[in-house]
């Protein structure tokens, strides 16, 4: 808003303080006014008083042209703005508004985000979709708000856990391949993993059985001692030696994989500036490894592991090499920090993981401190909380977990079943139902998965994501397409009047937008640019999921109370016409950041 614009200025002239920030809230319905500044957030770099200096701005409010009234409490000041302002800031120039979003460019940033992170003995599951929509939609509000945001991906392609559908695929295979078994790579090589487990387990029960004093014993610690598992360490030990043989089946089933992750992620739009494979980082990490016990900073264990003591930290002690001298996930996550580091060099890097791997981050962040990295203190992990399903709501096709595939097939089915429930005529048009679909299907699961916070614990129902009223992303999607259809009404009248759509435009008095509802939408309007800086600031896409929600509520009272193309008067309709222009703009914007698609007819 200028007048707050022009208040900053005013109190870095008089006070002598360029790095002053002045913000704004709006007031609660019980206090009489638009917008307030709470003073006592800049008094003390201001050295005044609260109280006192908020007088002196209620007192440059008061001189303002844009503010119609001006009350103090404590060390509040409410203005309530002139209509033609209120409107002018918000709806007259929404470009301007939009562009208002953009940081200044000292305050932008290179941020490295990473996230996905699948490993390729399995397809994507549900939280890897968490995981790709918190990620992608973060990358996109850095990027909105000016910052250079560098996704990439690392995949886990090498350890024990790729060993496992290696060894099941030899056993069981019989020289499969996807397209003899008809399936995606990933699925059928997420089938032998699964295959793996189930005879694992078998052979853990039969351990048992033939010595009940292992019955307390953990599948981890028996694990070695079944035929299964110690044939699954060799192979690591081998594929670490470069046996060809063992190398050349990893390198054909990650092949598989990979390519049933590409079709995916294109699927949900998701894209990587860079890709790293934990088969090339882990040989950073133990260089890393080997530089740091040269200088003294780890520890060669008796049995000749190599780990850190953290203890200082409150931390422990970590193992960063097997006794065996194969690599654990520490270290090849040193590797891909150092990499990642040198290739860009970002102000920032930011890992997108679930919270069970808090401590690892921070024992990932201290070693790296360790190792005397100045820029360690410049690392973020963005934890996120699981999520859950609704009990026999859906089937995986390998497994115990929800895959990717499957759920975004169950979302546009439910989208495509809603679409056809409401316009039945659109089963005569398959291809415009099979994009409202996907845009719908997936809008409702990304808006669902995107409006909690990022490290809660989440249920996802698909039944309620869907559905076109409440807390939903149909919801958001369906404002926009209402307003489209408003604005081609008024369009298409416009061509049939006697001037026609060209009748030169006549400048919109803005006094006559007096309503609550119109006020109330454009103060929400004016909040959009300080929300998405917001959201990118605290890489929370809640932030913005909650403002879009409101946004479309308010939109939805003003239509209620406020008639649009029956508006009294040529001047307040091309005013609210103006104001539903603004509100659309807004939301397609805010639902791009948040890299969810719209749709003109709904």
């Amino acid at each position: 808003m200028k007048c707050i614009g022009a208040l900053e200025a005013w109190l870095k002239e008089t006070f002598q303080q360029q790095d002053l920030t002045v913000n704004y809230e709006y007031c609660p319905p019980e206090i009489e006014g638009d917008v307030t500044v709470n003073c006592f957030r800049f008094a003390k770099a201001l050295r005044q008083n609260p109280m006192e200096l908020a007088g002196k701005v209620a007192e440059f409010f008061r001189g303002h042209d844009d503010v119609a009234r001006t009350s103090v409490v404590k060390a509040f000041v409410n203005i309530s703005l002139e209509e033609r302002a209120l409107f002018r800031d918000t709806v007259a120039d929404p470009q301007a508004l939009l562009d208002r979003v953009h940081l200044p460019a000292e305050q932008r940033r290179r941020v490295v985000v990473e996230y996905s992170a699948p490993n390729t003995n399995k397809p994507l599951h549900l939280g890897h979709i968490r995981n790709n929509v918190l990620g992608a939609s973060v990358v996109s509000l850095l990027r909105r708000v000016g910052h250079e945001a560098i996704p990439v991906n690392l995949v886990n392609d090498r350890g024990i856990h790729i060993c496992k559908s290696m060894i099941a695929y030899q056993r069981w295979g019989q020289d499969t391949d996807p397209d003899r078994a008809g399936v995606k790579g990933d699925h059928l090589v997420g089938s032998f993993y699964v295959r793996y487990n189930d005879e694992l387990q078998l052979q853990l029960a039969a351990l048992r059985q033939a010595d009940p004093t292992l019955a307390k014993e953990n599948d981890d610690a028996l694990f070695g001692r079944t035929e299964i598992g110690a044939a699954t360490r060799e192979m690591l030990q081998a594929w670490e030696a470069g046996d060809d043989v063992v190398r050349a089946l990893w390198s054909r089933m990650n092949a598989w994989v990979l390519a049933g992750f590409d079709v995916t992620y294109r699927r949900m739009g998701v894209a990587f500036d860079k890709v790293y494979r934990e088969s090339d980082t882990y040989r950073e990490g133990k260089q890393i490894v080997d530089s740091g016990l040269a200088r003294s900073l780890f520890l060669r264990r008796s049995d000749g592991a190599v780990e850190v003591d953290l203890e200082e930290q409150k931390l422990g002690r970590k193992v960063l090499l097997r006794a065996d001298g194969t690599s654990v996930y520490i270290t090849q996550d040193l590797g891909t920090t150092l990499l990642k580091q040198g290739d860009f060099e970002p102000h920032e890097q930011v890992w997108i993981v679930g919270d069970e791997q808090i401590h690892h981050f921070k024992v990932l962040f201290a070693v790296l401190k360790k190792l005397g990295h100045a820029w360690a203190d410049e690392l973020t992990h963005m934890a996120y909380g699981m999520v859950d399903l609704p009990t026999g709501k859906m089937k995986s096709r390998e497994g115990t977990v929800v895959d990717a595939d499957d759920l975004l097939d169950e979302m546009e089915e439910l989208a495509r079943a809603a679409c056809s429930d409401r316009e039945p005529e659109l089963r005569s048009k398959p291809d415009d139902l099979e994009a409202r679909a996907q845009a719908i299907g997936q809008g409702a699961l990304k808006y669902w998965l995107l409006k909690f916070k990022p490290n809660s614990r989440i249920l996802f129902d698909p039944q309620a994501s869907i559905q076109f009223e409440g807390d939903t992303g149909p919801y958001v999607q369906y404002a926009c397409a209402r307003i489209h259809s408003i604005l081609a009404k008024a369009a298409a009248a416009a061509s049939e009047e006697p001037h026609g759509a060209g009748a030169a435009h006549q400048p919109i008095d803005w006094s006559a937008l007096d309503h609550d509802a119109e006020r109330n939408l454009a103060l929400c309007c004016a909040a959009y640019p300080g929300v998405v800086r917001k959201a990118a600031a605290a890489l929370d896409p809640s932030i913005l999921v909650g403002y879009l929600l409101g946004l479309a509520k308010d939109f939805s009272r003003f239509y209620t109370q406020c008639p649009v193309l029956k508006a009294p008067g040529a001047n307040l309709r091309a005013g609210r016409l103006a104001l539903c222009d603004g509100v659309r703009r807004l939301l397609v914007d805010g639902l791009d950041t948040l890299t969810i698609d719209t749709l003109e007819c709904m």
